[in-house]
């Protein structure tokens, strides 16, 4: 029986797609006799085997699908193998130099780096050219509204044409978040209200602060728009970011919060209901602040548990190839190398592509933390509760922050 890699892969068709593809290329080309499972799994259930059953170090795993969110956690656990002597040995083409300056610090820890990018897209709003150019809209808000219909700047444009653009009867709302409590959706979505408002996340010594009046904003403005406002799809308390994607790519909404790539998607897939009508543009902002996005992406790593170190690396060096970063974009992913984001190809399929760097540019990160991903859950769990409850927004992030404050690493790695 033929040896066998096992990767952990994060669950997205358009990733599988690719995936099964870039191995097919693999053994043609190398010749090698291994086979290999991809498992691919969503995000909680990902984590679970990564981490709570301590996959990354007890061998279940060679490669894994791992996101900046986790890290940190990683590192400090010793769970992911160091790359250097491999980089240094057999680099991918062009290391160095392939990848832009915000796709490439987070994976190093003092030098050690312990994860090559795999997928990327920062999040924007997304939006339908269709309706937003089709004149009969244009007319009707203009009527409605005494102004043009222009893509939304502030958080009060955003409300207005989310609502202009609900019908229920047509099966079309305003927009679409992804509510589902999973420790990411909603924690992202907060920090990007906080930032947008002119928030921050951590203080001046690097500690998570929530407890602040415009974080109380941010989460006022969260539950109004889950608890009141019409203009949400209505499945958006149970939908993480995937599936948000998925309804918008259907046409059941006009615009949505989310990442690049779910634009890419549904401008590519031929199942898509919204193909050829996508576009994309800035974060609505507070009045009078720059555009910002968040930028969180996904790498290749190798488990500290894997007895074929060589034989994963080998792999990720070949999927990491422009070839292959190309071809994980025309899938419907987003390739991180330089070279994809300015390839001809690519942007005559996703005609917005070429805003990918100034949205790179305008990103903001995550705190680097081996605690994060548990105050992510504070977070989370707190938006949630603003949510379900009436329990003042100002309490809610009191009380999160007395339990920030408890389990808070102060060491940033």
């Amino acid at each position: 029986m033929a040896e066998k890699l096992r990767f952990a892969v994060r669950k997205f068709d358009p990733f599988e797609q690719a995936l099964k593809k870039i191995w097919q290329t693999y053994r043609e080309t190398s010749g090698t006799g291994l086979e290999m499972e991809f498992v691919p799994m969503d995000l909680e259930e990902l984590y679970f085997h990564l981490f709570t059953r301590d996959g990354l170090m007890d061998g279940s795993w060679d490669i894994v699908h791992i996101n900046t969110d986790w890290i940190a956690q990683a590192y400090a656990r010793g769970g992911l193998a160091a790359l250097n002597l491999y980089l240094e040995s057999r680099p991918p083409e062009a290391y160095g130099t392939a990848w832009c300056e915000s796709l490439s610090g987070l994976q190093n820890f003092d030098g050690k780096i312990v994860g090559l990018p795999f997928h990327d897209g920062p999040e924007c709003l997304i939006f339908r050219k269709d309706l937003f150019e089709h004149p009969v809209y244009r007319e009707a808000f203009v009527r409605r509204y005494g102004s043009t219909l222009e893509i939304p700047v502030t958080w009060d444009d955003f409300l207005r044409v989310a609502d202009f653009f609900t019908r229920p009867e047509e099966g079309l709302y305003g927009t679409v978040f992804a509510g589902y409590p999973d420790g990411h959706n909603a924690v992202f979505d907060f920090c990007v209200q906080l930032w947008s408002r002119g928030g921050r996340l951590v203080d001046d010594s690097h500690r998570v602060l929530i407890n602040q009046p415009v974080a109380e904003e941010a989460l006022d403005f969260y539950r109004d728009l889950f608890r009141t406002r019409v203009c949400l799809h209505p499945q958006s308390h149970s939908l993480e970011s995937i599936g948000a994607g998925q309804t918008f790519a259907r046409g059941e909404v006009a615009m949505m919060i989310n990442w690049f790539g779910f634009a890419a998607w549904a401008q590519v897939d031929t199942r898509s209901s919204v193909r050829g009508n996508v576009d994309v543009a800035p974060i609505p902002v507070h009045k009078g602040l720059s555009p910002l996005s968040l930028n969180v992406y996904w790498l290749y790593g190798i488990a500290q548990g894997s007895v074929q170190k060589q034989h994963a690396y080998e792999f990720i060096r070949h999927a990491v190839s422009p070839e292959n970063d190309k071809l994980l974009t025309l899938e419907g992913g987003i390739g991180c190398r330089l070279s994809t984001w300015k390839d001809a190809d690519v942007n005559r399929h996703i005609p917005f592509f070429g805003k990918l760097p100034l949205l790179h540019q305008q990103a903001r990160t995550l705190p680097r933390l081996a605690t994060w991903p548990a105050i992510a859950h504070i977070i989370d769990k707190t938006v949630a509760a603003a949510i379900q409850t009436d329990i003042p927004s100002g309490r809610l992030l009191a009380d999160a922050q007395h339990t920030i404050n408890l389990c808070y690493d102060t060491y940033s790695l």
